[in-house]
């Protein structure tokens, strides 16, 4: 009983790894296509998203079994219940950077892209995305608060992102649906790294702060958008 209790642990683990690296090759693929104009790495990126949704039905009903037939306890509970919360918050990832994906098709002016900081937020956010899946993985506290810290650059970039496109347009540089084309993008990558703000799911820090919860059995209970 004990044996296969374990087993099922583990297999969970794996499938939070798999799921994760997944939603890694999202993000970069998207930011990717998003510079690059990739037709295949959007198939991609389309495929991946379709992946992810499939991973998080599969991951909750290994939680609901350990739940209902093993009823786990202290940090075991702590982690199938944050394993609940944290595939919610990839399959938004996986969503995210289908959208982006997506927005790449209507930026034909790829110049318009060295013009603000939008590889940038692309890299961050990719960063932490990485460092929140090594942090779940490992169970990380450390690496976890550093995603969190990490979300108010994401944060800051975003902000000079729209004032440097605000200003494009003052200066009549270029197509103003573009802009907000790639308005959007660089929200859905600010969506994606950060899930402490009130309004909308931030999603990077949230799978931290998840983590910290594991680690530690507190949990930040701001409001996290759904």
């Amino acid at each position: 009983m004990r044996a296969e209790y374990d087993r099922q642990l583990r297999e969970l683990e794996e499938e939070l790894f798999d799921m994760g690296s997944m939603c890694q090759q999202a993000v970069a693929f998207s930011g990717a296509v998003l510079i690059g104009d990739d037709e295949t790495l959007r198939e991609q990126v389309c495929s991946l998203e379709m992946e992810i949704d499939k991973k998080d039905r599969q991951i909750e009903n290994i939680c609901t079994g350990l739940l209902i037939r093993q009823t786990p306890v202290a940090g075991d509970l702590r982690f199938v219940s944050a394993a609940l919360k944290i595939v919610s918050d990839m399959e938004r990832i996986g969503d995210q950077a289908a959208d982006i994906a997506e927005l790449s098709r209507y930026i034909s002016e790829k110049p318009l892209l060295e013009k603000v900081h939008i590889s940038d937020i692309c890299c961050v956010v990719m960063n932490m995305v990485t460092d929140s899946v090594e942090a779940l993985v490992k169970k990380d506290e450390i690496l976890a608060r550093k995603v969190i810290g990490d979300d108010d650059i994401a944060d800051e970039l975003f902000v000079r992102i729209k004032e440097e496109l605000v200003s494009l347009i003052q200066e009549n540089r270029t197509e103003p649906q573009e802009i907000l084309d790639l308005l959007m993008a660089a929200k859905y990558f600010e969506r994606v790294g950060d899930h402490a703000a009130v309004s909308y799911t931030h999603l990077a820090v949230n799978i931290a702060e998840w983590v910290e919860f594991i680690v530690t059995g507190m949990h930040d209970d701001r409001e996290c958008g759904h």
